[in-house]
């Protein structure tokens, strides 16, 4: 093998998955078909916002502190903390903005790392920076032709280079050369809007309406943004329409004037665009996320309107889950049978993403008297506590988990950043990316010692439980896969071992699985 993984994408989500893949002992290239990153002037053309998953992971590997330091916006404190500012907005449900006064006080025991909104180009930058520094080649200007995917390899082309692999991901995107060549189904339901946005040069910028959305009669158009302010305005339309044939098609002055005076009905004039996009609401989900040796991650698997921030969060909770399976698969430590997994916990994830985005696309296109009362509605619940709490917690992913065995309540979720007695947090153990066990005393880590080249022992205790027993089995990607409160039952953490991380080693062989 020339490499163990080939990630066809060097967006957000294919760098995240490079990382946990080479941070998971395997050789790793990624195929970019783009020259340059994106620029960081005009960042906010890309500006996505950060739910509670991905906050988690970044704290996991430590990416947090990089992440918060470069964000357009960050949201550090919890609710109540901003509960006297009535002007800040943490969200929107089909534009209806949610006021951070209204969300309820954080449940005990509940955890709040923040969340922010980030340029996709200073995210990508420090992904990559994480990337290269953990060896991953990064090939940009270089775009995958096709490939031929065998049973026991992939041969990937490149033009007239072809590289082999043990496996293959598409991260290339909603319209994914790796998902089309593959022959992924991918059924949904076509668009009905197309939106627009653009950092632009206005001639009279004084008949628009700067700040939230302006509604006409045939969509909707924000002025302002985070690109504002000394610098060129950024745009944004929305209109009741397809998108147009050539999607690829660089948007131009003309285009952008056009849709603005059509939602602003206003004879504004654009002299000059910087950067502009285009996207629609067109809304599918692959049925399976993975052929033989070819995976899907991110928007090559599940494809919606942006309404709500939530496709890049989608994407990179796809690649924290696939890149320590994967890895250990491709190192030989773990049988093929763990990649089922990838399927089973993110593909019900994808399908409940891709219903709250329609019916945001449903109400904010819907028009008439009848949609015009139903928004007044929702705008009423979105302004009481249990309305915007649990808006802003769904849509933000604090209920996202994996169906895993076991009775605590705590199996199958996040684990908390808890402070332990050695004056460092749980997060702290993750860096390596290796499952970590904890335990307080209970005859565990004994038992993890044949797995100790993939597990992490801690034996500091939770400062907020200094004397009860407890054990816990944790996965890389920070989700709780056992635990115990008192003695280990020595098989059924056994059990949870080879479940999650292949057969423990063999006496006498070093503790290192063979590469396959």
């Amino acid at each position: 093998m020339d490499y163990d993984v080939v990630v066809a994408g060097a967006g957000p989500v294919g760098l995240m998955l490079a990382g946990e893949l080479q941070l998971g002992g395997t050789r790793v290239l990624v195929l970019e078909r783009e020259t340059d990153p994106p620029p960081a002037r005009f960042g906010s053309m890309g500006a996505r916002s950060v739910n509670a998953p991905t906050v988690h992971a970044l704290n996991l590997r430590g990416l947090l502190p990089a992440v918060e330091k470069t964000a357009l916006r960050w949201l550090g404190a919890l609710p109540e903390a901003r509960s006297e500012r009535q002007d800040v907005f943490v969200g929107h449900f089909a534009g209806i903005g949610i006021r951070a006064d209204r969300l309820k006080p954080p449940e005990p025991g509940e955890e709040f790392l923040g969340a922010g909104v980030v340029s996709q180009g200073d995210l990508e930058a420090v992904l990559a920076e994480r990337a290269a520094a953990l060896g991953v080649e990064i090939r940009r200007g270089t775009a995958l032709t096709g490939f031929d995917a065998g049973p026991d390899a992939v041969d990937v082309h490149i033009g007239p280079e072809t590289v082999r692999a043990g496996w293959l991901v598409g991260a290339d995107g909603g319209r994914s050369t790796v998902r089309g060549q593959a022959g992924f189904d991918f059924p949904g339901v076509d668009p009905v809007f197309t939106g627009r946005q653009a950092v632009v040069d206005l001639a009279d910028a004084h008949q628009l309406t700067a700040g939230g959305w302006q509604p006409g009669e045939n969509g909707a158009y924000t002025l302002g943004g985070w690109a504002d302010g000394d610098g060129p305005p950024r745009v944004h339309t929305v209109e009741f329409a397809a998108p147009p044939a050539d999607r690829d098609a660089p948007v131009t002055a003309e285009e952008m004037q056009a849709s603005l005076r059509r939602v602003s009905g206003t004879d504004v004039t654009v002299t000059r665009v910087h950067v502009g996009t285009r996207y629609a609401d067109t809304t599918r989900q692959a049925t399976s996320y993975r052929r033989g040796r070819v995976f899907l991650c991110g928007d090559a698997a599940h494809v919606h309107s942006p309404a709500g921030g939530q496709g890049m969060n989608l994407g990179l909770g796809d690649a924290v889950n696939l890149g320590w399976k994967l890895a250990l698969v491709a190192r030989g430590a773990a049988p093929d049978s763990l990649l089922d997994t990838y399927q089973a916990e993110r593909h019900p994830i994808g399908a409940w993403v891709q219903k709250w985005s329609m019916a945001q696309t449903a109400l904010s296109t819907a028009q008439g008297p009848r949609a015009d009362a139903l928004r007044e509605v929702v705008a009423g619940l979105l302004d009481t506590p249990d309305g915007a709490t649990h808006v802003v917690s769904m849509i933000g992913g604090q209920w996202q988990h994996y169906d895993l065995p076991g009775d605590h309540p705590l199996i199958g979720r996040r684990v908390p950043d808890l402070p332990l007695t050695d004056g460092t947090t749980m997060a702290a153990h993750f860096r390596t990316g290796r499952a970590v066990l904890l335990d307080t005393g209970t005859g565990a880590a004994a038992v993890a010692q044949a797995w100790r080249d993939r597990v992490t022992t801690v034996t500091a205790r939770p400062v907020a439980y200094p004397d009860q027993p407890m054990a816990a089995l944790i996965r890389p990607d920070g989700h709780v896969a056992w635990l115990t409160l008192g003695d280990t039952d020595q098989e059924e953490l056994r059990t949870a071992l080879t479940t999650w991380l292949g057969p423990g080693r063999v006496s006498g062989d070093g503790g290192r699985p063979a590469r396959r």
